[in-house]
This record gives C-alpha cells, structure tokens and sequence, in this order.
C-alpha cells in the first residue's frame, strides 16, 4: 500500500506544479504585453523587471490560486486514473475508499503548509521589493491623505497636519496635544515637521519653528523653538499617507498589531485588514476541502470521461472563488463579521465535500 500511497502523491504534487509553471508562463506573457509600455516609458532596468517583478510575482500568484491549482490536479489526474480503471483495480483489492484517500489527504496538507507559509510570511516578505518597482515603474500605489489629516496617536494623544509631502516627508502647520481625561495639559504647535528617514527609529521628527505649551490648572508654561528633534513614538510617515493595500507587505504578526493599533485609534479601513487576516488563515483549509470534493467526483468512471470531471470541477472550483469573493466584499462593507466573511465559503464546502463523499463509495 506504500508504494500506492507514493504513487499517488507523486501524481499529485507532479501535477499541482506542473499546472503552477503552465499558468505562471501565461501570466507572465499577459502581464508584459500589458506593462511593457509601462517598463519602456519608465526607463525600468531590464535586470529588475525580471528579478523584481516577476520572479517575486510567481509566490504571490501561486498562493493566489493555490486552492485552484489544487483542485484542478487532483481532478485531471483521478479521472485518468479512473478511466484506466486503476481506480477499480485498487478497490477491487479490498481497500477501503477512505483509506484510498490517505495520500490526497496528505498531500493536501503538504500544500496547507505551504500556503500558509506563503501568505503569511514568504509572501509578504517578497511583496516588499514587488510593490517598490510597481510604484516606481507601474502605478502610483501612494497618495497623501489629503489635506487637514487628525489622528489619535494615543489614548489621550491627538495629531493635526494640514497637509504632508509623501515625496519629500515633510508636512505643514503641524499640531500636537495631549489630554488629561477632558483638560488640556500640553500642546506643540509648528511651521513644519520633517521625518528623519536616516534615523533608525521611526518615531524620530525634526519640528522647526515650534512653539510648546505645557497646561498644569492655571498655570501655563511657553517655550518657543527654532529646531526641535523629538520622538514621537506612535507617529509615523505612513499615517500621512494611503499605501493601496499596504497590507500585502505585512506578516501575520505585523498584520496582527497593525489591526491593533487600528483599532486603538478608530482609524477607519480595519476591515479589510481583519478580513485579509483570516482569509490568510481560511484559504490554506480549503485546499484540504476541495481536494477531497475533487478526489470524490473524479474517481468513478463515467460517461463523458476526463472532459466531464474537469467541466464539473472547474464549476465548483469557480463557484468556490465567487463564494469567497461576495463573502469579502460584505465582510469588507461590515455586512457580516470578517471571521465569518472568510471562513464561511470553507464552512458551505465543507458540507458540500462530506456529502460527495458520503456518496463516493456507493
């Protein structure tokens, strides 16, 4: 039975990365015919096209359709199994249909790990250096705030900017003051605030101009500043600015505290990331769900062969996508919480998956 179970893996984990080099050759040949004016125009060195865009692209994609990939495989190589009656031969031998599914099991988890790595980590990591040439050499992926950004930076800490100059890090008429439950005990006001993009802290601000005011009751104390190096340990350049889908260059963990920090703050837009969150969590399961519906539709002989399993699969390959798709947009628009947003199409599946397998042995 060994030699069945690596028979079968290797069938399975043969066939998910051949189908994961076919589509990444023609995402790639789309994605150059449609950014090769943009590469061009942009002067992009050819050495980082490759290095920077596409080679990091092929983890991104791959874990993108990583269920996909999955599914599609175990389809396309149980139903030529099963045309070659192999399938019949290997029950025929008194092997259960569970036991027969062992290997699919296993290499299902294989792939759960590995998607879990992927978006999690490995992902992340590579979005880095593939976002930076898209917003060099692609599109603009940061835009500033706008004009009068507030923020709360603490608890009792509260940010004003007029406006903030992504390009050169640096913003104008500048306000910052902290409370004491409902009274005012300090507040800086300045011309102009830069970022220290040399320092190796973050929160490191050079302020010019700046006038201080420290509240304590009746009393108040002025100090008045031509340049001012301060920390402000929570402000960050980045919340003077949009990034589109900054949370694409997050780990798990980064994700994590960002949220919390979000949440802190009251700072609107943390449903995407909550729903990003647990989909990281969701879609590696569903490569579990979907190889077992996979395994159980295609391994009876039936009229129509190969062409019919793959047709019914592709079906519920795409209604699985859809599911996942209309569950995100009300999770993102707070029709239902974002842990259901992301694990309700695996929890719908799942049904879906017991019920084809149920009926598999019969």
């Amino acid at each position: 039975m060994k030699r069945l179970d690596r028979y079968i893996l290797f069938k399975f984990i043969g066939t998910f990365f051949f189908a994961v080099a076919m589509l990444m050759m023609i995402i790639i040949v789309f994605d150059l015919s449609e950014n090769i004016d943009s590469f061009i125009k942009h002067d992009a060195p050819w050495y980082r096209v490759v290095t920077d865009h596409y080679l990091t692209s092929i983890p991104y994609f791959t874990n993108q359709f990583i269920h996909l990939f999955a599914f599609i495989s175990v389809i396309f190589f149980t139903s030529k199994m099963a045309n070659h009656s192999e399938v019949v031969a290997v029950l025929s031998n008194g092997i259960s249909f569970w036991r027969f599914l062992l290997p699919y099991i296993e290499g299902a988890l294989l792939l759960t790990l590995m998607s879990l790595y992927l978006a999690n980590f490995l992902v992340p990591n590579l979005n880095e250096v593939r976002r930076k040439f898209k917003d060099e050499y692609i599109e603009r992926l940061t835009k500033s705030a706008g004009r009068n950004v507030h923020l709360q930076t603490d608890k009792d800490e509260f940010v004003y900017v007029e406006y903030y100059n992504v390009q050169r890090d640096y913003g104008w008429n500048f306000s910052i003051e902290r409370y004491d439950g409902h009274e005012l005990t300090y507040k800086m006001a300045s011309d102009i605030i830069y970022h220290d993009v040399d320092s190796v802290t973050n929160g490191n601000w050079r302020i010019d101009f700046a006038t201080e005011r420290t509240i304590d009751g009746d009393r108040e104390h002025i100090v008045n500043h031509r340049r001012l190096d301060t920390i402000i340990e929570k402000l960050s350049p980045t919340d003077f600015y949009n990034m589109k889908e900054d949370f694409e260059e997050m780990n798990f963990f980064e994700l994590r505290d960002h949220i919390r920090v979000m949440r802190q703050r009251g700072t609107e837009g943390i449903r995407n990331y909550e729903v990003e969150m647990h989909q990281r969590m969701a879609q590696p399961v569903a490569i579990l769900i979907l190889t077992l519906i996979g395994a159980a539709l295609s391994s009876r002989k039936i009229k129509g062969g190969m062409g019919m399993h793959l047709g019914f699969g592709i079906t519920i390959a795409f209604s699985y996508i859809l599911f996942a798709q209309i569950a995100k947009a009300f999770g993102v628009n707070g029709v239902i919480a974002p842990v259901v947003a992301a694990w309700i199409p695996n929890a719908i599946f799942f049904v879906l998956a017991v019920y084809f397998l149920l009926k598999a042995p019969k």
